[in-house]
């Protein structure tokens, strides 16, 4: 694995091909959005969060990527974009009305489609209930988000910068020696003719013969 050279054409991995097939075919319908509703108790200074989230994103090109049509092939394009977060501040609705109406903002966010071809394919909503209380409202496609990327870098990269700015303090993270799109090519490498044919005929070799019979 190594960094690819600028304006390499970037495909997609096999697992991002299987699921712009199915998203395609399902294009009106959002199953393959990803919710997740971040809570975060205490006060925060909403212009320093978002130069932390919108450097995440730097960080990132996986999730500033929409998939282009190029000669009949869906590669990758990475985007430059400052993703918007709108604020919403539901405290002066009563007390008991607020967890609905976050609920049914969430729900609203999560069901809207994406455009693969266009992008961003991500979007984010802030909503304060409370004096000190506060959630962030983010939608990802699959595509470029799952949740391993959730709970092992985005949240302790938004954390750790968030903090630092905070602080007056440049990130303290490195920047990331790979991309996504580096390994893409990785992989489309290594699915070379030769080492599909070398998995092929060891898996004739191993279901030659009678097969059992599966009970499921």
């Amino acid at each position: 694995l190594e960094p690819r050279q600028p304006g390499v054409m970037t495909p997609l991995a096999p697992n991002q091909q299987q699921v712009w097939l199915s998203a395609e075919m399902t294009s009106t319908l959002p199953v393959y959005n990803e919710p997740i509703t971040v809570h975060y108790r205490g006060r925060l200074d909403r212009e320093v969060f978002e130069r932390a989230f919108q450097e995440v994103l730097r960080r990132h090109e996986i999730w500033r990527t929409a998939l282009a049509n190029v000669d009949g092939q869906v590669v990758q394009a990475v985007l430059d974009f400052a993703l918007p977060i709108p604020f919403v501040d539901l405290t002066s609705l009563p007390e008991e009305e607020r967890q609905n109406e976050a609920i049914r903002m969430a729900t609203e966010d999560a069901r809207r489609p994406f455009d693969l071809g266009v992008g961003p394919l991500l979007r984010a909503r802030m909503l304060r209930l409370g004096e000190e209380y506060y959630r962030l409202n983010l939608t990802l496609h699959h595509i470029i988000f799952d949740g391993v990327s959730l709970y092992q870098v985005l949240l302790p990269e938004l954390a750790a910068i968030y903090e630092a700015f905070l602080a007056g303090q440049p990130s303290p993270l490195p920047e990331p020696e790979f991309q996504y799109g580096d390994y893409a090519l990785w992989h489309q490498r290594l699915l070379s003719e030769e080492f599909v044919e070398r998995e092929m005929k060891y898996w004739r070799m191993q279901l030659a013969g009678p097969l059992p019979n599966l009970e499921l």
